[in-house]
């Protein structure tokens, strides 16, 4: 492969006298795409950082290529020492970079870069800290949860933002599609070791679900062969000591592999609390309107969701996703149209801001709700410390308060609440936030599972595809539309006219906005409706030459590592060693071009046939 921008060897790393990093390796070479995975608390963001130069470890080395440029995006941003979101971006501009191309990734992503950066929402503060990562035009990106606050145009319009770049890549994300689209080699790092796999994450689990089964085979024999070395020991060493004093020492070095073997970290084990069946209708809406001072966030919609019903929401943030789903439960009154709600319904909201967690509560009050030491699941009482650590709480965490936990750990907290609750309609507002992928899994599990009625706010487009049965979009100018299916199955249906949604979240500017308003300040007449979208003649060939294109490409690539992997060769001819490790990183640029293209021409035409 080629000579590494940025290599990470034997990190070790401990915080008070705890092991979180032990011998973690990562290189990272031009044009890469690595997806960075592991379950929450494994230390991710620290390798993350220690990456990015913040952070030093105990033990270990760290190489930057000379000249390489590295941008990192944190979870958190830190806007102290600026007024506005421009003041902010170019700041993290090359001193040879024009500062035009600040303002154009602000626009690009929504942002005039006017705005202050004191009154920015969750939403615009993710997307002004990822302007400044991609404005300098970096070698090497690193990315903590780009997609954290951000809605799915903008989710969609980084994907395709990053497959363009010819930057290399490193993410860590809790978004599935997110990370299978984007990643090309996968790094996992699991109880304090970095382990590599050379695909993307689609193909990740399968592989770490073996790896994990082998580790279990290889310490049952270790668990029978230190049993068998001590029948032995204890049966006849006596009689045989000088001769055997190897075999002793053997077997301590046995029970001391045994001793630092770190298992597994453990699954969340959840279970929702049952009410009785509600009334076969749950909601009933008919031509609701919820009006603002400043425009119509719903406008006559109508709906009618059944028992057992998943039904799954989805618009831009701000678009009015939480508005409807307040107005559908009676939490809200409408302006004008009706609500009617079933019978026998015993309802759960999980809230996205996590307002209803009080920081100087304990772990234990939390969940307790201040009663006593007691948790009541499905009509039987659970000590709170057993309840805990279903959901992978320690027990010295249950006096720990609020306030000290983590994102995932608060977010664990909120579920486990919710979910000791009796309830036939659960209300999900964004749960998928700061949860790792294997807590993900396991909450998909219980929702299929849930004999209740779920209504799930979310931007998690893989977690929207495997639980809801109709999906409610926001179709612009207060309107929402309900279709059949999950996400994928709501893009087939609406076709062309999806591009007015999924477009790069950027406001009305320049030659655009001219086009909008006339020359006298008045909105300009709406344009007629264009004839049926069709594949071009320069599409369609290309839709027929890629495959074969791509073909050839990896077939080159398969050849060039091949060379590359003959130590022999660099010491025979250094420059041939060279050209290829250039041809190969030119060729995997090409190829992730190629595929990016294809995939692109391949969702047009598939959304023009289903467009009719």
């Amino acid at each position: 492969m080629a000579a590494p921008l940025l290599a990470l060897q034997g990190i070790a790393l401990s915080f008070g006298g705890t092991p979180l990093l032990t011998s973690a390796d990562l290189v990272v070479a031009p044009g890469e795409r690595i997806a960075l995975v592991g379950r929450n608390g494994s230390g991710k963001s620290t390798l993350l950082k220690i990456a990015a130069g913040l952070v030093e470890p105990d033990s270990g080395e760290r190489f930057l290529h000379p000249g390489a440029v590295v941008r990192y995006l944190a979870q958190e941003t830190n806007f102290a020492g600026f007024d506005t979101t421009l003041e902010f971006v170019e700041r993290g501009l090359k001193p040879t970079d024009d500062h035009h191309v600040a303002r154009q990734a602000l626009i690009d992503l929504g942002l005039t870069g006017d705005e202050q950066v004191a009154r920015l929402s969750g939403g615009e503060a993710r997307r002004a800290a990822l302007a400044q990562a991609i404005a300098a035009r970096p070698d090497v990106l690193l990315l903590d949860e780009p997609t954290n606050h951000l809605d799915l145009p903008a989710i969609e319009w980084l994907e395709r933002k990053l497959g363009q770049m010819r930057c290399a890549v490193l993410l860590i994300s809790h978004d599935r599609r997110f990370l299978e689209t984007l990643s090309r080699t996968t790094v996992w790092l699991d109880r304090g070791v970095t382990r590599r796999l050379e695909q993307g994450f689609s193909a990740f689990e399968s592989w770490r679900d073996e790896l994990l089964a082998e580790e279990e085979r290889d310490a049952h024999k270790l668990d029978r062969k230190i049993a068998r070395e001590e029948k032995w020991m204890h049966g006849g060493v006596t009689a045989r000591r000088k001769r055997n004093v190897r075999r002793v020492r053997e077997l301590a070095d046995l029970r001391r592999q045994q001793r630092e073997r770190r298992r597994v970290e453990g699954n969340v084990r959840m279970e929702a609390a049952d009410a009785q069946a509600s009334g076969k209708l749950v909601i009933e809406a008919i031509d609701v309107v919820k009006a603002f001072p400043e425009r119509v966030v719903v406008d006559r919609f109508s709906t009618r969701i059944m028992r057992g019903d998943r039904v799954g929401f989805v618009g831009p943030n701000g678009a009015g996703k939480t508005t409807l789903l307040k107005l559908l439960t009676g939490a809200l009154e409408p302006d004008s149209g009706t609500v009617r709600l079933g019978t026998g319904l015993e309802m759960v909201t999980l809230d996205q801001k996590r307002d209803e967690l009080d920081p100087s509560w304990t772990v234990a009050e939390a969940l307790t709700r201040g009663r006593g030491d007691q948790v009541i699941v499905n009509g039987k009482a659970r000590h709170v410390a057993s309840y805990m650590k279903d959901f992978l709480f320690l027990p010295e965490q249950v006096r720990s308060p609020v306030s000290v936990l983590s994102g995932g750990e608060r977010a664990r907290l909120m579920l486990a609440r919710a979910l000791a609750l009796p309830s036939n309609l659960l209300v999900l507002d964004e749960p998928t936030n700061d949860l790792d992928l294997e807590t993900l899994d396991l909450l998909q599990e219980l929702l299929a599972d849930y004999e209740g009625t779920v209504l799930l706010v979310s931007h998690d487009r893989d977690f929207l595809d495997r639980i809801v049965t109709s999906t409610i979009a926001f179709d612009g100018d207060g309107r929402w539309i309900e279709y059949a299916g999950g996400y994928t199955d709501m893009l087939a249906q609406r076709g062309a006219a999806l591009a007015k949604t999924t477009a790069p979240p950027s406001r009305t500017t320049g030659k655009t906005a001219d086009r909008a308003v006339s020359e006298d300040g008045r909105s300009a007449p709406e344009t007629p409706q264009a004839p049926r979208r069709k594949l071009s003649f320069k599409e369609k060939h290309a839709l027929e030459q890629l495959p074969g294109e791509i073909a050839k490409l990896e077939g080159e690539i398969a050849e060039l590592e091949s060379r590359i992997a003959d130590h022999a060769l660099f010491t025979k001819d250094p420059a041939a060693f060279a050209k290829a490790t250039n041809r190969l990183a030119a060729a995997q640029t090409e190829l992730a071009g190629k595929e990016h293209q294809w995939l692109e021409l391949e969702m047009l035409r598939e959304a023009i046939e289903a467009g009719g």
